[in-house]
């Protein structure tokens, strides 16, 4: 066995949280390596670690069994090491193409810039994702998905010997993910290691050779080949318990609630952003998926909706009266319009300000008093036993958002929506970066939601997520809807049906 990476009896520890206790890690040459476990077990603060970004307080790390000290990110690169973080590290004012051969640029500090060959270059890495971006745009105007898929072609673009991806397919779909797959077994067979972080178990079971299992801090299991693991023994050492996978099932949209006034509904609707022709409706009760490839469109959809683009044609109706919603604040207040953001960390939560400020944010105006005086107190009563069911892992309920792990963040994130009450729910990728056992309680709460009257408009690149909670689901396609699909819960059916009807549509 040759190991690419060898972590040691890694220690870390932040104010009042220890991070990691002895940790240890092999990643051989030529293996995809999966590192799992619940939010909050240690992960990505591993990965930090392994790529320069935190020193170890203890413990040691070996690049090709030689011990090395990386003091910066720079200092792992030069060892090889390539990483793809969960929160996106890109430069938003530099283009696709310069974002991805960045550390090219850098290295040369004297010499011309040559553009067409930095545009080539960027061509070359998004060809193999089959992912069709204009290059010279600016990463600023990309959604979460697509400037996830830059930084992974910026990752591959460092032909690293040791490649880390922390939850790399979080809100691509399917078929994206498996472009990225195919590469990734590729570099496998050329003797490149692969470290994966992913909360999903089918995607780990179909493409990894080894596993390594952290719970709170710890190794749960050491590394070693995932073949002596089942589904349920994964599981048991991530929870430290067994654990039920199973659906729970909803009372079920009804018919006749489908016949009643929508609750919202897009008549005709074009935006700013180039969506047009849109027409969907949501009734109360309902849930509503919204499904298409990266760039489809969906995410620039629900901001218009909410006020943050301009529909510059058609109706937006809520509860069948037309309205014109101005801003994410009158969404809520007016219109009982909530959405959960695909992008926690710009969108979702103030990162400086506290979890329980975060978590309570949408309801302050409702709990002032008659001084309009706020208390901690009077949040905290509210929003705290959604926190504990959410199972949100932070020193106190006082700290800083920016220390939470990304998963943590986003539980926040939904937190303070489902304390808002809203009548009308837009959710964007929901389970991004979220453990399992969180995400089968989070379905259960949004069937809940469901099933006492709101309606749900979701979004998702997980299709398994799709067909396990959608009614009906549309398909977008270049920011306009391409057919609607009924949900019988076949997954393989409606899979092959969703990729037939959108490579089947051209626009002119």
């Amino acid at each position: 066995m040759t190991l690419a990476l060898e972590l040691q009896g890694i220690v870390k520890s932040f104010p009042g949280v220890i991070a990691l206790n002895g940790v240890s890690l092999a990643v051989e040459r030529g293996s995809i390596h999966a590192l799992i476990g619940e939010n909050g077990a240690g992960k990505s603060t591993l990965i930090k670690i392994i790529t320069g970004v935190h020193r170890a307080n203890e413990g040691t790390i070996k690049v090709d069994d030689r011990i090395v000290h990386f003091v910066n990110p720079r200092a792992a690169s030069r060892e090889g090491i390539g990483v793809v973080h969960q929160e996106r590290n890109l430069i938003p004012r530099f283009s696709i193409a310069e974002n991805i051969v960045l550390d090219r640029i850098a290295a040369k500090t004297f010499a011309p810039i040559n553009y067409r060959e930095i545009n080539r270059l960027g061509e070359q890495w998004l060809r193999r994702l089959e992912l069709d971006l204009d290059v010279r745009r600016p990463v600023s105007s990309l959604t979460a998905a697509q400037a996830q898929m830059v930084e992974i072609a910026r990752a591959l673009s460092l032909q690293s010997k040791v490649l880390v991806l922390d939850e790399p397919t979080a809100s691509l779909t399917s078929h994206e993910a498996e472009a990225l797959f195919r590469v990734l077994r590729q570099l496998r067979d050329q003797g490149v290691a692969i470290l994966l972080v992913s909360h999903k178990l089918e995607e780990i079971e179909s493409l990894c050779d080894c596993v390594t299992v952290l719970r709170d801090g710890r190794n749960a299991t050491s590394s070693g080949p995932l073949a002596g693991y089942d589904r349920a023994a994964l599981v048991r050492a991530m929870v430290g318990r067994d654990f039920a996978l199973e659906q729970a099932a909803r009372i079920g949209f009804t018919s006749t609630a489908s016949n009643s006034v929508p609750a919202l509904e897009l008549d005709g609707v074009s935006t700013s952003l180039g969506h047009r022709d849109i027409s969907l409706s949501v009734a109360r009760g309902e849930i509503v998926g919204l499904y298409g490839l990266v760039g489809a469109g969906r995410t620039e959809l629900a901001k218009s909706i909410i006020g943050l683009h301009p529909i510059v044609s058609g109706e937006l109706r809520v509860h069948g009266r037309a309205v014109r919603i101005g801003d994410v604040n009158s969404a809520v207040h007016r219109y009982s319009l909530g959405y959960v953001s695909e992008d926690r960390k710009a969108e979702g939560v103030i990162l400086m300000h506290s979890v329980l400020a975060n978590a309570g944010i949408t309801i302050w105006a409702r709990l002032r008093g008659a001084l309009r005086l706020l208390s901690d107190s009077r949040i905290l009563s509210n929003v705290d036993p959604l926190l504990r069911r959410l199972d949100v892992k932070a020193a106190s309920r006082h700290a800083a958002v920016r220390n939470l792990s990304g998963g943590n963040q986003q539980k926040v994130s939904i937190a303070k929506w489902l304390a808002a009450g809203v009548e009308i729910l837009i959710i964007d990728e929901p389970s991004v970066g979220i453990d399992i056992r969180t995400k089968a309680y989070l379905h259960q709460l949004i069937m809940n939601l469901a099933d006492q009257g709101t309606a749900i408009l979701l979004i998702s690149s997980d299709l398994p997520e799709m067909v396990a909670l959608a009614d009906r689901i549309l398909l977008m396609k270049d920011f306009r809807l391409v057919s609607e699909i009924a949900n019988d819960k076949d997954y393989t059916k409606i899979s092959a049906d969703i990729m037939s009807r959108i490579q089947a549509v051209a626009f002119d």
